[in-house]
């Protein structure tokens, strides 16, 4: 049996988490209580996780006493534990204020002293909290029930090496026999043995059991937008199908990520007449320090937060109208109710039917937040997330815990997703040279 020492930060990224540990016996530090309870009037996710790990922690209370140890549903134990003066000045003399990260340490060392002939272990996602911890000989780890191997995160695409016959043969009955290993709605690149740059563009169709062609772009483009390289071939593909549901999209600044996005909703929704409406949104998130309140009403208020994604609409809608066709503006489509630009905020308890949903910049949500948008579609919704899991503002997850990368490989198996990463920028060759040389 192990004895797991749970800081707060493991809580209210995940509730559920005390759960999580098996048969083995969970230890809660009571300033892990107090701090949990400093966040409970909070109207964001925190806040929210938050009051569910006191409703949690009280359900857990009337079975027994936590200060005795309560026997959990699926095995082991749990109860809260004091931090006795004794232990606070066990710690080094660089460590014994009165910090509350200090006294979850002490708790955590009392507990090693006390069990030394068992494991014990202390769980952060605290990076220099485990340092500390490290230091003084406890044995630290991440949380990591959701976390993905953002080295082997699910690209979406590969190379495929076959006989030229095989490829004059898909070209000639525009299928071909699924190889072994490719997932539903993976993309691929049939590369002849004999000729490198004789090669065809393709999909698995999960449910013929075949691999099809990419579906050509027509000569107006999408929305006036034209790929520029066969990942951008392969997002339109999947963005422009109706019967995937959910499209991931991840790659670095510049690769076009959000700009096919909205090209393909736009088109979708304004033209083909396919959903009711395009729905943009962002989780609200700043770069660097945050400028404080915003005056003015609410649309004022968002206003520097959506302009990426105004930048993008307007930006299709001027190409759009330059090729000399029928187009409504920007602020028509909006007054029309065929588009609309929001926050993440209010999203929590909606029913969103019928629309082609966009969630930029998806990477700063957690597993939770992303489980919960994608659990707000009705009936005829499609949904795209796009992000870049190595550009993060939020403090509570990184590249490996985000939601982004947690719904990719997730969703990898299913037959209504796909996923495509975006490798080469477009933006502009500055942009490019940006993105790999900073």
């Amino acid at each position: 049996m192990k004895y797991f020492v749970l800081d707060t930060n493991v809580l209210l990224h995940d509730p559920q988490s005390l759960f999580r540990f098996q048969d083995n016996t969970i230890i809660v530090p009571i300033t892990v209580i107090e701090e949990v309870d400093r966040f409970k009037k909070d109207m964001n996710e925190t806040g929210r996780n938050a009051r569910a790990v006191s409703r949690i922690l009280d359900a857990l209370r009337e079975k027994g006493s936590l200060a005795n140890g309560i026997a959990m549903p699926g095995g082991g134990s749990l109860r809260v534990e004091l931090c006795e003066e004794q232990a606070l000045n066990r710690l080094p003399k660089d460590l014994r204020d009165d910090k509350g990260d200090n006294r979850i340490l002490a708790v955590a060392l009392a507990t090693k002293e006390r069990f030394a002939s068992e494991t014990v272990i202390f769980v952060t996602k605290d990076t220099n909290l485990r340092i500390k911890a490290d230091a003084i000989g406890i044995a630290a780890e991440d949380y990591e029930s959701d976390k993905v191997d953002i080295q082997e995160l699910y690209a979406g695409a590969r190379n495929l090496e076959i006989d030229p016959e095989a490829i004059d043969r898909f070209y000639g009955q525009t299928w071909l026999e699924s190889p072994d290993g490719l997932l539903p709605n993976e993309f691929a690149t049939l590369v002849d043995r004999s000729n490198p740059s004789h090669t065809a563009l393709c999909r698995f169709d999960a449910a013929q059991g075949k691999v099809v062609p990419v579906r050509k772009i027509p000569k107006e483009g999408i929305w006036s937008i034209y790929p520029r390289n066969r990942e951008q071939q392969f997002a339109l593909d999947a963005l422009m199908d109706d019967s995937v549901k959910l499209v991931s999209l991840v790659g670095k600044a510049g690769t076009g990520k959000t700009l096919l996005a909205i090209a393909a909703g736009l088109q979708k929704v304004a033209e083909e007449n396919v959903y009711n409406r395009l729905l943009v949104s962002r989780p609200v998130f700043p770069m660097g320090k945050d400028l404080g309140f915003l005056p003015g009403d609410i649309e004022e208020k968002l206003t520097p937060w959506m302009q990426p994604i105004f930048d993008n609409v307007e930006l299709l809608i001027s190409g759009h109208e330059s090729e000399k066709r029928h187009s409504k503006g920007y602020k028509e489509l909006m007054a029309m109710g065929l588009l609309d630009i929001e926050p993440l905020t209010y999203i929590r308890g909606r029913s969103i039917p019928n629309q082609y949903m966009i969630v930029d910049e998806a990477q700063n949500l957690t597993p939770h937040e992303i489980k919960t948008i994608v659990t707000r579609a009705g009936e005829g919704t499609k949904i795209v997330l796009t992000g870049d899991p190595y550009q993060i503002d939020n403090p509570y997850v990184d590249s490996s815990s985000n939601g982004l990368s947690y719904l990719v490989e997730r969703f990898k198996n299913e037959r209504i997703s796909a996923h495509v990463t975006l490798t080469r920028g477009e933006r502009s060759e500055l942009a490019e040279l940006a993105a790999n040389l900073l």
